[in-house]
C-alpha cells in the first residue's frame, strides 16, 4: 500500500489527536467501571474480595475498547488526525527497518534510494513538527539538506511524498557496508 504525506497543520494535529486520545481514554474508563461493576453485581461477593472480578471487568474492558477503535472509531472523521500520524510513523519505520540497505544504495549512486531516503527526510520532518520535537529535527537538517542538494544536482525529483512499496524491495538488493 502506498503511503502519500499530507500537508498538515501541526497545532491543529496536536489539538485533534489530543481530543480523539481523550475519547478513547473515556471510553475505556466507563466501559471498565460499567463491566467491572456489572461482574462484581452478578458473582461478587458482599463483604468479600472482588478484586479478581475488578480486574477481569478492566482486561474485558480493554479489549472492547481495542475493538471498538478498530472496527468503529478508526474510520471517523475525529480520528483522522490519529490515523495519519500512526500511519506515517509506521510508514517511516518500514524505512527504517531497511535503512541500512538505503544508506548503500545511496552511496552506489542509486535512484530508488535516492527517492526513499527523500521520502524518510520529508516523512521525518514532518512527524518531528506535528510532535513538536524541534530538537531532534535540528540534529538532522544538515544531513536532509546535503541528500536534497545531491538530488537537485542529478536532477531528481525532491518532493518525493510517496512512499513506494517497490522502493523498498530495490533498496534490499544493496549489502550494507560493513
Amino acid at each position: 500500500m502506498m503511503f502519500e504525506l499530507k500537508p498538515m497543520d501541526p497545532q491543529l494535529y496536536r489539538q485533534q489527536t489530543r481530543r480523539s486520545t481523550l475519547y478513547i481514554a473515556l471510553t475505556f474508563a466507563v466501559l471498565s467501571l460499567l463491566v467491572s461493576g456489572l461482574a462484581v453485581m452478578l458473582w461478587g461477593e458482599p463483604e468479600g474480595d472482588n478484586f479478581r472480578l475488578n480486574l477481569g471487568g478492566v482486561i474485558v474492558a480493554l479489549g472492547l475498547t481495542v475493538a471498538w477503535v478498530r472496527y468503529y472509531a478508526w474510520s471517523q472523521p475525529w480520528m483522522a488526525p490519529a490515523v495519519y500520524g500512526w500511519q506515517l510513523k509506521r510508514s517511516l519505520m518500514k524505512v527504517t527497518n531497511v535503512m541500512h540497505h538505503v544508506t548503500a544504495g545511496v552511496m552506489a549512486g542509486d535512484v530508488s534510494a535516492m527517492k526513499l531516503l527523500r521520502f524518510y527526510h520529508l516523512g521525518i520532518t514532518q512527524m518531528y513538527q506535528l510532535d513538536a520535537n524541534s530538537s531532534a529535527l535540528s540534529q538532522m537538517v544538515r544531513e536532509i539538506d546535503v541528500h536534497k542538494a545531491r538530488l537537485e544536482a542529478l536532477g531528481i525529483e525532491t518532493g518525493q511524498t510517496r512512499l513506494d512499496p517497490a522502493w523498498l524491495e530495490a533498496v534490499k538488493a544493496f549489502s550494507p557496508l560493513k
